[in-house]
């Protein structure tokens, strides 16, 4: 965290919906210090944080229907460091303008076209609205952020969950994805918002980092 000037940090609620989560922020019925708590996270001083202006980013959904929108994070400044964080809400992943039950919706579509013996990233994309802008590439390259997430995660999940049948290879696989999967009780075809939220709220609480994708801090301390 030394090295950056903005920090992401997940904030864990129980929404079930992004559009939730922004309608509540707009009614200003979120209590921020509450969840924050009366120590800064930069600097560990009580007092020492205060909310700035929030910003503005894109949120996609595509399930139950397609929606894309600009939605307010909130923002805080350090004052002894001059430094910003902000609360990402855990439906959402750093720097993705999809929200995370879209990504893995898709993701469930591609395994679903897989079993009935179809091309898996191409049958996703003819699976959901035109205008979401969906490509096979794209759902290649979500497989394997979320495949990175798992893996990250596998230590710490494996204390909830059984993860002793997901076996790691060189490469990423479906059987790969489709195994975690499992074990967390998301399938095919099933209801899977809420056993996902389950999911990132609990390794955000236990571990104060965001399952998938890689927030601002981490960025630039790979880029340093």
């Amino acid at each position: 965290m030394q090295g950056s000037r903005k920090i992401q940090l997940p904030y864990l609620n129980k929404f079930e919906t992004i559009w939730e989560y922004e309608k509540s922020f707009l009614a200003a019925e979120i209590d921020f210090a509450t969840v924050i708590g009366p120590k800064c996270p930069i600097c560990a001083e009580r007092a020492c944080y205060r909310p700035i202006t929030p910003y503005w980013r894109y949120a996609t959904e595509l399930f139950a229907e397609f929606e894309k929108k600009r939605i307010p994070i909130a923002r805080f400044l350090c004052r002894r460091r001059k430094k910003t964080f902000s609360l990402l809400p855990i439906q959402l992943i750093p720097y993705f303008q999809y929200t995370a039950s879209a990504v893995l919706g898709v993701l469930l579509l591609a395994l679903d076209c897989r079993q009935k013996g179809q091309r898996g990233w191409f049958g996703a994309c003819s699976r959901v609205h035109p205008d979401s802008l969906i490509t096979p590439w794209l759902v290649a390259c979500w497989s394997t952020m979320i495949l990175c997430g798992f893996r990250r995660a596998h230590g710490l999940l494996s204390r909830v969950y059984d993860l002793s049948w997901v076996s790691f290879s060189k490469f990423f696989s479906g059987d790969e994805l489709y195994n975690y999967l499992l074990a967390f009780g998301i399938k095919p075809n099933a209801v899977y918002r809420l056993k996902l939220l389950a999911l990132l709220d609990r390794y955000s609480y236990a571990s104060q980092q965001f399952l998938f994708g890689t927030p601002s801090q981490l960025r630039t301390h790979l880029r340093n």
